[in-house]
């Protein structure tokens, strides 16, 4: 590859991270948007939010169609080729973040008029800031190739995967009480789950962020220890199945 066609390469792969930048920013929007809609029973904005959705579908079929072209015509190696393919992986994952804020905002217009007892809307509220929260950082991560940050973002998951579980455990003590009827309490149980999965979605991409920056595969690990059985986690991986060389999902309606 000519020193030009090199800078003109690395121009493209620039332009690709801005387009995902902003792919990420309309899907962080989506998400904040649904929730609003949700609290408020805003069914005009619900259905505008699901209107909204095409537009991030478009966003992701150019930067796929951009990464494509890359691929066919550069024949990138070794990091570069890193880069793209994680490109392509990270737009699947916001791609599928703004289907779930549109699975949001459908699951607030079954459940229409329905009065939230105050502590499941606060506990929403806290869902919606930390999947957030969590897109930010795993975006962040890419855009500054952090590896460190996006070896963090599993561990930070572990907060919205509590708010999860107390809010299963509120909403089930609701229907209890009878102060939630059968079918609310079932869209709400969907809706909590769209959050937690939007929090797995960011940590999909910092997994991605950590391929392309080091070239190891971290989800990996769970297939190396399918390979040699079910042994105890305990047990220390082979050097050849927890290291890999660095030459060498879910939209629910």
């Amino acid at each position: 590859m000519s020193e030009q066609t090199r800078r003109g390469f690395h121009a493209e792969i620039d332009e690709i991270s801005d387009l995902i930048m902003q792919l990420a920013a309309r899907a962080g929007d989506a998400v904040a948007r649904a929730t609003s809609a949700l609290l408020a029973s805003d069914l005009a904005e619900a259905q505008q939010i699901i209107d909204d959705d095409d537009l991030i579908d478009m966003a992701a079929i150019e930067v796929e169609e951009k990464c494509q072209s890359l691929l066919a015509l550069q024949q990138p190696m070794a990091g570069d080729l890193r880069q793209i393919l994680a490109a392509m992986w990270i737009t699947g994952e916001l791609e599928r973040t703004g289907g779930l804020a549109c699975n949001i905002c459908k699951g607030a217009r079954r459940m229409f008029r329905t009065e939230l007892p105050p502590r499941l809307r606060g506990l929403i509220a806290e869902m919606n800031e930390e999947a957030i929260r969590l897109i930010r950082l795993s975006v962040d991560s890419y855009s500054e190739h952090d590896a460190a940050l996006a070896s963090a973002l599993d561990d930070i998951d572990d907060r919205l995967d509590s708010l999860h579980r107390t809010f299963v455990k509120t909403l089930l003590e609701s229907s209890r009480t009878h102060d939630l009827d059968v079918q609310p309490s079932v869209q709400l149980a969907l809706i909590a789950r769209y959050y937690e999965r939007i929090g797995d979605h960011a940590v999909n991409i910092s997994d991605r962020v950590r391929y392309m920056v080091s070239g190891v595969m971290p989800w990996r690990a769970g297939l190396a220890r399918h390979r040699v059985g079910d042994e105890p986690r305990t047990h220390e991986l082979s050097a050849e199945a927890a290291d890999i060389s660095p030459n060498g999902e879910d939209n629910p309606d």
